[in-house]
């Protein structure tokens, strides 16, 4: 149902650094690219995720109770994006657990403060 999901940046260099190793841990690639947007996904066929300036040429800002969910296929990989994603300069919003009995998730903000996460089902 989801096609992409976009968040803004103030300095898309900066977080496109980021989301490229960021996203080396499940494989994603840039697969769209203009001056003020990238795109990265698995296959340009499935579900991407970007960066933007924004349109109207106001600062980019996080929007309260928005967060973007990567779904994975273990909790390693849960546990090693995130260690990843503290390890380029995000911050942590909820270090990597079960959330219940069959949900384990750990997450954190991106450079621009944007909420997201990485699950998988157990």
């Amino acid at each position: 149902m989801i096609g992409y999901v976009t968040v803004g940046s103030n300095d898309l260099e900066k977080a496109a650094k980021f989301y490229d190793e960021l996203f080396e841990g499940i494989g994603a690639k840039r697969f769209m690219e203009m001056e003020s947007f990238i795109a990265w996904a698995t296959d340009p066929a499935a579900p991407g995720f970007s960066i933007t300036k924004p349109f109207d040429g106001s600062p980019a800002s996080v929007g309260n109770g928005v967060m973007v969910a990567f779904a994975v296929d273990s909790t390693d990989k849960v546990d090693a994006l995130y260690a990843k994603a503290m390890e380029l300069g995000g911050t942590d919003e909820g270090a990597p657990g079960a959330r219940s009995d069959n949900f384990y998730a750990g997450y954190f903000r991106d450079l621009d403060g944007n909420k997201l996460n990485f699950f998988c089902m157990t």
